[in-house]
């Protein structure tokens, strides 16, 4: 009697890279054939991925480097008409520029500064009513994480306007001793004259020819006195002006305050990568398990094609897209729907 294969999560992370548009456990039964939705959906309830199988997938690929970029952000996957799924939550979505229903992932991607190549090298979802923890917490825990457990050497970390807290800047000042920038909001308040005058929003701050060029030192309210930083003011993408922050106070360049912000952009294109590429955002199940492990198996699948695409002088859009030219090629050569004319 012939033993029925089981059921893995080998099988799923190669349905989310094989599939094109759907990527639910239905439309997977009826292609596989050998096993049922309902299989399907206990095996992967019964899986508990993690950031640490990200890790364990990505860790033997990374071009580490000394001068590496660590960047911190969040992203939100949108089930804006889900109505009965259980990790989903209001909150603001940067895509869509308005709060939506969606379920909150905060990732740390790595970034050789030299090859400009990038991985995801840890993620956490956010669902602050089930474990208790902000962005920040997650942020600094895995901050910790790369520092301590996973050793992986870099020196600047980057993050967005939402991350721009002081408990958070602290942290990477003091406590693990890395480079941060930052950009900050319009109506931070800040002293650059050096308490002789209120604070002030950060755009009513007057610029001399020389500051724009090499930046001025700053103390931002609400901390301590003895910490200051270096403000930037520097044109970021569509030709807006940002105000970026570094606690390096040695800098002294705005190039290079332009240029990190350049640099913090690879995780916004990791962002649209892996919700155009795995199917990240498609997962229609209730359970906050099988959601989880979803994104989990779509983090594995993104590194997988990512590797792919390293290895190949290819975009991951090309090692995706080119499934669908390769069954091109076989049907013309051998249709399973000949043409005839009546």
């Amino acid at each position: 009697m012939q033993v029925k294969e089981k059921f893995t999560l080998l099988n799923y992370c190669q349905y989310l890279i094989s599939s094109q548009i759907n990527y639910t456990f239905t439309n997977l039964a009826e292609h596989l054939q050998s096993w049922s939705h309902d299989t399907i959906r206990r095996r992967l309830k019964n899986e508990r991925i993690t950031g640490r199988m990200t890790w364990e997938s990505v860790k033997n690929h990374i071009e580490v480097d000394n001068d590496a970029f660590v960047l911190i952000d969040d992203s939100v996957i949108d089930k804006n008409y889900s109505h009965e799924i259980e990790s989903v939550q209001y909150q603001y979505s940067g895509t869509e520029h308005k709060v939506i229903k969606g379920i909150g992932i905060i990732n740390i991607v790595y970034v050789n500064p030299k090859s400009g190549k990038f991985w995801i090298v840890d993620f956490r979802i956010y669902n602050k009513i089930l474990d208790g923890k902000t962005k920040i917490d997650h942020a600094k825990d895995m901050l910790t994480n790369l520092v301590h457990h996973k050793k992986l050497p870099f020196k600047t970390v980057l993050m967005d306007t939402w991350y721009s807290s002081q408990e958070l800047m602290k942290y990477i000042d003091v406590d693990i001793k890395k480079i941060y920038y930052c950009p900050l909001k319009e109506n931070r308040l800040v002293d650059d004259s050096g308490g002789q005058e209120k604070y002030k929003r950060i755009t009513e701050l007057n610029w001399s020819e020389i500051e724009l060029v090499q930046g001025k030192t700053i103390k931002i309210k609400n901390f301590p006195a003895d910490k200051k930083v270096k403000l930037f003011r520097v044109t970021a993408r569509k030709s807006r002006t940002d105000f970026v922050c570094t606690n390096d106070l040695s800098q002294d360049s705005s190039e290079v305050a332009q240029n990190a912000c350049e640099v913090r952009w690879k995780i916004e294109e990791f962002h649209r990568e892996i919700k155009q590429e795995t199917g990240i955002e498609q997962c229609e199940c209730r359970k906050d398990r099988l959601q989880r492990n979803h994104i989990g198996c779509a983090m594995l699948v993104w590194v997988r094609m990512k590797n792919l695409a390293y290895k190949a002088g290819k975009t991951i859009y090309q090692i995706k897209h080119e499934q669908l030219s390769n069954y091109l090629i076989r049907e013309l050569r051998n249709p399973s729907v000949p043409m005839a004319f009546a």
